[in-house]
């Protein structure tokens, strides 16, 4: 189901009126899963290999005989790369369609614009991509990967491959800008040096002046968390200028949107990424899952990374969540999920963190070869730590705060 953005405003005013409180939900009939994600706009490279992931889990789940016999209905709302339709969209999940869990956003701007309506609503809430950590909300469950997790593992692995100079450029808004806070402090961490660091809106196309910044500085890498398809660009014009041969890059960004096979092999080779997911991953689980996708979806197929193997992941760990509790009711289902709740996908095995609702899991790092990701380095079960040093949701379950709203220092993480 997709809802136009006509067809929503007609009954939105009425169902923002309603009170939480008179919100109910029917314990008897089809449990409502609600997926709000880009399917169009500048971040449908994310979001359509998201959805249809999100569709893969919830098929399986019903070709499963579904959860506690009732069967899982999938409402797929596209927020077209739009906050104002998130926002739109989660009152609608929450207050209309009544959601017994919605699994939404991509961005981090997404992520809080809708969290607050969520928590509001007593309306149970997934995030599954990888973001720069903070959140602490009892509601919320992020399974993406926190920086923690992949930036202090790619930080030191490229500086002493690379070189200890780095300079950085991500996208202008808080995920960028919070991410390229712990890039600085783990470069410093490991006796590193930032030159320089660049912010750019998601429109920006045009880096020339930028790539002529980083030739007069000299730095031994770049470290890249630019967002979107826009962002492209920068590693078309960076190899264009010949310095993909001169500077290396890693990035925090690159990949989940399969940016390695919207340029060519030449732009990209050699960039090193870390992610809980890639395709290379070796174990029989993801094999399986890899063959039945392509079944599903044929050979012309999205690679899959790790905003799209997580989104599957997400609903699987949240239904294996239901069937423990015996109920889709959120309550019962937030207690399984802090049990805590595991789950063995294609990523290996993914586990909630009660003291932060966050995911421990697998980290790999790769690097590009010929359009594809080959892993070189891998580490297990990796707690979301940066959370943990603020959050701790066991002592105190009423929080429900973006701690690293104002900064890294403002949550008392030390620069």
């Amino acid at each position: 189901m997709k809802l136009t953005r006509r067809s929503f405003v007609a009954g939105a005013s009425a169902i923002a009126l309603a009170a939480p409180a008179t919100i109910g939900r029917a314990q008897d009939g089809k449990i409502k899963f609600v997926s709000i994600l880009d399917q169009s706009g500048g971040l449908d490279i994310y979001g359509a290999p998201m959805v249809e992931t999100t569709k893969m889990a919830v098929d399986d789940i019903n070709a499963a005989g579904g959860l506690n016999g009732r069967e899982v209905e999938l409402i797929l709302y596209d927020a077209q790369s739009n906050i104002q339709l998130y926002t739109q969209y989660a009152t609608q999940a929450a207050a209309g369609d009544r959601a017994d869990v919605v699994h939404a956003g991509i961005t981090s701007a997404s992520r809080e614009a809708i969290r607050p309506t969520f928590a509001r609503f007593n309306t149970l809430y997934f995030y599954n991509t990888q973001y720069e950590g903070g959140v602490c909300d009892f509601n919320n469950f992020n399974t993406g990967s926190t920086p923690a997790q992949t930036v202090a593992k790619v930080v030191p692995y490229v500086m002493n491959k690379w070189g200890k100079k780095v300079y950085i450029v991500a996208a202008d808004y808080n995920y960028g800008q919070i991410t390229a806070q712990w890039m600085q402090k783990f470069v410093k961490d490991n006796g590193g040096e930032t030159l320089g660091v660049e912010f750019f809106p998601l429109d920006v196309t045009n880096f020339g002046p930028t790539i002529q910044k980083i030739q007069g500085a000299k730095p031994d890498l770049v470290i890249s968390a630019l967002v979107g398809g826009a962002h492209v660009s920068f590693y078309k014009q960076y190899a264009a200028a010949g310095m993909n041969k001169e500077i290396p890059i890693a990035s925090t960004t690159f990949g989940v949107g399969n940016e390695q096979t919207l340029i060519s092999a030449e732009e990209g080779e050699g960039l090193i990424a870390a992610y809980s997911y890639f395709e290379a991953v070796d174990n029989p689980v993801n094999k399986a899952f890899l063959e039945r996708l392509t079944a599903r979806l044929g050979p012309g197929r999205p690679t899959m990374n790790e905003l799209s193997v997580r989104s599957y992941e997400g609903a699987m760990l949240w239904a294996e969540a239901v069937k423990a509790a015996g109920t889709a009711d959120r309550a019962a289902v937030i207690e399984a999920l802090r049990a805590p709740q595991s789950y063995s996908g294609p990523s290996g095995v993914v586990t909630i963190d009660p003291q932060t609702n966050h995911a421990v899991q697998n980290v790999y790092i790769a690097e590009v070869k010929n359009q594809m990701f080959e892993i070189l380095e891998s580490f297990s079960d990796q707690p979301p730590a940066d959370t943990q040093l603020v959050c701790d949701l066991n002592a105190n379950p009423n929080q429900n705060t973006f701690l690293f709203e104002n900064g890294l220092e403002a949550a008392g993480i030390k620069l």
